[in-house]
């Protein structure tokens, strides 16, 4: 029988970095050769980056990503790996428009091409504005074995291009994806992978990215499982990884190229079966994380990526001694390394002891940097000139605060981390231009209530490790409160966060309305409140800064609704 050892390059590429993404697609595919690999399958769109937005549609990078693949082709066999065959992800551009595509690379020469089918355009996926869909497959024969290719969303739909892969008569089927990560997405993915192996009859190889770009990251989690369904080997989640496979396979036949169902279907010949040798054990079954492991990386490497693609070397936020600003603090430690965070505590005159204490204490328990400097005099200065009261005098501590960092990140050279939670962004218990500044929200898609779990979760993990726990144990159990009055608390505003994430989690990520909210148990005048309270509030979030998507149901991205909007649920 046929072998055929194959290599998942789960990868972090960056968007627009044609040259970067090359040169680690070359990388990659040293790996594999060394590995032994005879074919090493890349993620979608791994030589442009994902997702390219309207660059897509720029007819000048489109040009130079074709440009771009076929150097790549070049520059393999100049590096010696032209043997062995490369399925690499880009944006391709013909007569019809732009297209995302797959090139098979071969001695030099790209062989092959093979267009995605189903554009996506749900979610945070709007593949119908930029490309246009194949109608082809090509199918390869390598070391005698006929491999068959599905890019991303032709997995995730029923029938299509599995049918007819599985009606031709495949021995193998490799899908490069570009599928972003959500939490519990894990569990949809292995019954998927398994579910399509069976229709086409053939063991599947999923190969996914990792890394983050801007709200999105993708936690690899790349699989290999055999055609009745049964996992081979998965690939650990939010790290780069090469996964090798071997495969003992019935010879592939010469079955005649033409149409089957919807696709006009290819044969492309590379080479016949290779004598026998050893194969490799069984590739690792990587465990998923638990749920807070799993946000937690993903939080960390969507702000790493975020911070070091775009040229930053360090960050700043205020550190009020509260639960998020602690969590970001962390989650920015854990991301860049302590030397790299620079932390303010900026008390007014309502800002209380335990505030001041607790922020001291989590700078030493983590090691980043943390100075002191006190707002009250810029303060008194905007109140006493415009005679400010109320919520104005409330609001200028923010903005003081705000105005500071900016300054700072200015001086500095540091971006700013705003710290603000999805509850708050869902009421608009926010201040425009005072905590809502900053470059980058870290926690922008966490409940309040999953933000408390999180550093539970994360001073376990460093007990469990014999460190010290980073979030000092009061930021996490004292009430939550802004201190922009005398003893104010967020429940002077707001419901229990208990209560207020259940109702906002269905109101917000799952479209529920208000009577599907009135027979879920909520009380009216709650649900008039908060209902109002997230509409309301729509144009604060259209100024808030990117920050890393963890639902199916991101601010921004994914929730896209008119800032004027006479609509009301009641």
């Amino acid at each position: 029988m046929p072998q055929l050892r194959i290599a998942l390059a789960q990868v972090n590429a960056t968007v627009g970095d044609l040259e970067g993404n090359a040169s680690l697609v070359v990388e990659w595919t040293r790996k594999a050769r060394e590995g032994g690999a005879h074919l090493v399958v890349f993620p979608e769109m791994v030589l442009t980056g994902y997702p390219v937005e309207d660059l897509a549609i720029r007819t000048s990078f489109a040009r130079a990503s074709a440009e771009a693949m076929e150097t790549l082709a070049e520059s393999l066999d100049s590096a010696g790996l032209g043997g062995i065959t490369a399925i690499v992800g880009y944006l391709e551009h013909d007569s019809v428009g732009p297209r995302n595509a797959v090139a098979v690379l071969h001695g030099g020469r790209v062989v092959a091409r093979q267009s995605k089918h189903h554009l996506p355009n749900y979610g945070v996926f709007d593949e119908r504005r930029y490309f246009k869909p194949g109608s082809s497959l090509d199918i390869l024969r390598i070391n005698g074995v006929e491999v068959g290719m599905v890019i991303c969303e032709d997995l995730w739909q029923d029938g299509g291009p599995i049918t007819a892969l599985g009606d031709a008569g495949v021995d193998l089927v490799v899908s490069p994806n570009a599928s972003p990560y959500e939490r519990n997405k894990d569990d949809q993915r292995l019954p998927l992978v398994a579910r399509r192996a069976a229709e086409a009859g053939a063991p599947l190889a999923y190969c996914n990215l990792v890394g983050g770009q801007d709200e999105l990251v993708f936690d690899g989690d790349s699989l290999v499982v055999a055609a009745d369904g049964q996992l081979i080997g998965r690939a650990p989640q939010f790290v780069e990884h090469l996964m090798l496979a071997d495969f003992d396979l019935p010879e592939g036949s010469d079955y005649e190229q033409g149409q089957i169902g919807d696709f006009y279907v290819r044969r492309v010949f590379l080479s016949d079966a290779v004598p026998a040798y050893e194969p490799l054990p069984a590739p690792r079954v990587f465990e998923p994380l638990s749920d807070e492991a799993e946000v937690w990386h993903a939080l960390v490497t969507g702000l790493r990526d975020y911070v070091h693609k775009n040229g930053f070397r360090s960050v700043v936020l205020g550190l009020s001694g509260g639960i998020d600003s602690a969590v970001v603090a962390a989650l920015a430690v854990d991301a860049l390394g302590a030397d790299s965070v620079y932390c303010v505590s900026m008390p007014s005159s309502y800002s209380s002891e335990h505030s001041k204490s607790d922020a001291s204490d989590m700078a030493v328990r983590t090691g980043l940097h943390f100075t002191t400097e006190p707002i009250g005099t810029m303060v008194s200065t905007y109140v006493d000139q415009l005679n400010l009261t109320g919520l104005a005098e409330e609001n200028i501590q923010a903005r003081c605060r705000g105005m500071l960092l900016m300054a700072l990140s200015n001086q500095h050279g540091h971006l700013v981390l705003a710290t603000g939670n999805k509850s708050e962004l869902a009421v608009g218990y926010s201040t425009i231009y005072g905590d809502a500044v900053g470059g980058y929200a870290p926690i922008k898609d966490v409940f309040k209530t999953l933000v408390w779990n999180l550093a539970r979760w994360r001073n376990d993990e460093a007990e469990k490790r014999g460190e010290v726990p980073p979030i000092p144990e009061n930021s996490i159990t004292k009430p939550p409160s802004a201190e922009l009055r005398p003893g104010q608390v967020d429940t002077d505003s707001l419901p229990d966060y208990e209560l207020l994430d259940d109702l906002l989690t269905r109101y917000v990520d799952g479209d529920r309305g208000y009577d599907d909210l009135l027979a879920a148990g909520f009380a009216p005048e709650l649900v008039d409140k908060v209902l109002r309270m997230v509409d309301k509030a729509e144009y604060k979030r259209r100024q808030y800064p990117p920050g890393t998507k963890i639902s199916n149901k991101a601010f921004g991205r994914d929730r896209r609704l008119p800032i004027t909007n006479g609509w009301r649920e009641g």
